[in-house]
């Protein structure tokens, strides 16, 4: 099977002004990925509307099937290639901090509602999603999505791991001066549970954060295939189903777990 060719979109940072300069970002960044031979586009973290948004967040959020979304259907479309983007959800009176991926025909494919909330801010203003792994099939490749604090317990993309996640799409907003997190963690989280970790953060100074930027691809050998710096960029990689199975097998770590030793985990 061929390799699953992965943009991810650093930025933009700072707060956008509106949704429809994110979308104008947005369609800039898929006419470059799409140039660059990516099927896959991954933005960061609350990508829409910025992440630094206090009490704006109940009236920027969107039904999944809002007036949003239906751009990036377009946006994927007009460039044949699949988007996942951070966006605020509505569901009736819950807010959720969400991620779609829309497919290159522009349908939707997969909504994932963030499970662990990370400080003060989110809990104050979202609902956890009760759904731990939320998946689709693109392109042949079983992907997977999380976002941002998700990827920080193990149990989560281990989780996706055992229910066949090849590739981990996660919208990340991490502050500074966490880097270790894609530097180590990132890779880390992809070689021990073996499969592809796209992580793409949002960069620079927004509101009282400053994002630390370092989006990454990384392989389930742990190598990380590409790395983005501390500004707006981006980067694309290769997510290869073949070398996953290659892995899979020199070392079967999913094969020769003993759940019986873990049930204290709880």
């Amino acid at each position: 099977m061929a390799p699953l060719r992965t943009a991810l979109y650093q930025g933009p940072s700072g707060v956008p002004s509106s949704v429809g300069d994110s979308l104008a970002a947005l369609d800039a960044a898929a006419r470059r990925a799409s140039a660059a031979g990516a099927r896959l586009l991954v933005t960061p973290e609350m990508y829409l509307t910025g992440y630094a948004l206090g009490d704006a967040v109940p009236g920027l959020a969107e039904a999944a099937d809002g007036p949003a979304a239906a751009r990036v259907a377009r946006i994927a479309a007009e460039h044949g290639l699949g988007i996942v983007y951070g966006y605020p959800e509505r569901d009736g009176r819950d807010v959720f901090n969400s991620a779609q991926l829309i497919g290159p025909d522009g349908e939707r494919l997969a909504n994932y509602r963030k499970t662990h909330l990370f400080g003060d801010f989110e809990r104050t203003w979202f609902t956890p999603g009760d759904d731990a792994v939320v998946q689709a099939e693109f392109d042949g490749v079983r992907i997977g999505l999380l976002i941002c604090y998700d990827v920080e317990f193990p149990e989560t993309v281990r989780a996706h791991a055992l229910a066949g996640t090849e590739l981990l799409a996660v919208p990340t907003a991490l502050m500074r001066p966490y880097e270790f997190v894609p530097q180590t963690l990132v890779p880390a989280r992809a070689y021990e549970s073996q499969l592809h970790v796209a992580y793409a953060n949002r960069c620079g100074p927004e509101g009282d954060f400053d994002f630390a930027g370092q989006s990454c691809l990384a392989g389930p050998d742990g190598a990380v295939r590409a790395r983005a710096g501390a500004t707006e960029e981006l980067v694309v990689a290769d997510a290869d189903p073949e070398l996953l199975r290659a892995v899979r097998e020199e070392t079967p770590y999913l094969e020769d777990r003993r759940p019986d030793l873990y049930r204290s985990l709880g």
